[in-house]
């Protein structure tokens, strides 16, 4: 059995700092997983796949 994994909600946002650069994160809450299981993600890539998260 196999399910498509979908973000429900942004919780909580930082930047990460790379020598010159500074990548905004999102950690996204994933449906069917606990706050515990949320993961940290590129906000670029999250916006360009799910604009929905950000309106």
């Amino acid at each position: 059995m196999s399910y498509i994994e979908k973000p429900i909600e942004i919780l909580d946002r930082k930047d990460q700092v790379l020598c010159n650069r500074t990548i905004p994160l999102v950690k996204i809450l994933w449906q069917h997983h606990t706050s515990d299981e949320a993961t940290w993600e590129r906000e670029d890539e999250v916006r360009n796949k799910y604009p929905d998260l950000f309106e």
